[in-house]
């Protein structure tokens, strides 16, 4: 098998539960050794998409590819390679230490037993001088999760999938999570994929996010999703409600539930209302979040809008000239074609 062989293909996959969701995915690659980062609302898709790529189900219709091979029957033997760690970590009414070594003794592997369990441990950022010993009902949501991480991570998974694997934890859990995350994929070359809904953490991680909304990939994480229905308003212009009355002007869209993607960098942030502008998008917002971008080291701006969420993409220099900070109010500025039908 040659090596330069794509992790996964999926080509064509559709995947659903009767009439409320459905999955659809026309073609989508990872490679091995990747660290990428599903986003989106909750009931997206994204748990159901690791299911599918920790061979747990297997997708209605298309095909799924696995290092070249095609997966059709053969899935128990793959879920020795791969690893899914769920939202709410599962334990085993037993310390740190069998908690982490179960898998190793459920395949008679006993060699250097202790040291393995204690490396992995250090590897989530658990002291087993601390820990080993630890019951299960004594540990933390953060510090369940990373035992539960060991526990895959032990039997040396050539993919760790991970879904919310900050959703119940506390800020310092998510910092040390992201340490183990960063250090089992340099330490292992382990390929890591994450399904969350915080994209603040993940953009800390990995610059490869991709956004799922409703069942389908729409973009990369940072992009903004505006969805319909959309209605003729004012000027040849169409229009979709955001919550407070507020409205998102486009051009014509393709049909009256079609979604657009917002760019960030099609954003423009003022701290007054602007006069005199082209611009048929001015909203007033307040910063809620601000990070710098794992890719190009931009900042990254949360601005809340109406109980809506809208990225932007700016400067330093920007920040800077503009005292931009957490809790500051702003408009944010964007032309009504900068969304782009999906």
């Amino acid at each position: 098998m040659s090596d330069n062989k794509p992790l996964y293909v999926l080509s064509q996959v559709q995947h659903g539960y009767g009439r409320e969701f459905n999955l659809s995915i026309p073609e989508f690659t990872i490679e091995k050794g990747s660290l990428i980062g599903f986003v989106g609302p909750n009931g997206c898709g994204k748990s159901t998409l690791l299911r599918i790529l920790s061979f747990l189900e297997k997708p209605n219709n298309g095909s799924l590819f696995y290092e070249g091979n095609r997966v059709d029957n053969n899935y128990s033997a793959l879920r020795n390679e791969v690893t899914l760690v769920m939202q709410e970590p599962y334990l085993l009414k037993r310390s740190v230490f069998e908690n982490v070594a179960y898998g190793l003794r459920v395949r008679g592997e006993k060699k250097k037993l202790k040291d393995r369990v204690h490396e992995t441990m250090e590897c989530v950022g658990l002291d087993p001088g601390i820990f080993a010993r630890r019951h299960w009902h004594e540990l933390s949501g953060g510090e369940a999760q990373r035992v539960s991480i060991a526990s895959r991570l032990i039997l040396r998974p050539k993919v760790l999938l991970l879904d919310e694997p900050t959703a119940s934890v506390d800020t310092q859990s998510a910092s040390l999570i992201q340490k183990a995350v960063l250090d089992i994929r340099n330490r292992f070359e382990t390929a890591i994929v994450i399904a969350s809904h915080d994209k603040t953490w993940l953009n800390s991680i990995t610059k490869t996010i991709v956004r799922i909304h409703n069942g389908r990939i729409v973009g990369s994480g940072t992009e903004n999703i505006i969805s319909g229905p959309w209605l003729t308003d004012r000027d040849s212009l169409w229009s979709t409600q955001i919550g407070g009355g507020e409205k998102i002007y486009s051009v014509k869209p393709p049909d009256k539930d079609a979604i657009a993607v917002l760019h960030p960098w099609d954003i423009i942030i003022a701290t007054a209302q602007p006069s005199e502008i082209s611009a048929q998008n001015i909203l007033h917002g307040e910063i809620s979040q601000m990070t710098t971008s794992a890719e190009d080291n931009r900042i990254q701006i949360e601005v809340m809008v109406s109980g809506t969420t809208l990225s932007c993409s700016v400067t330093l220099s920007a920040v800077e000239s503009l005292s931009l900070m957490p809790g500051k109010n702003v408009f944010v500025i964007f032309k009504a074609s900068s969304l782009i039908w999906q």
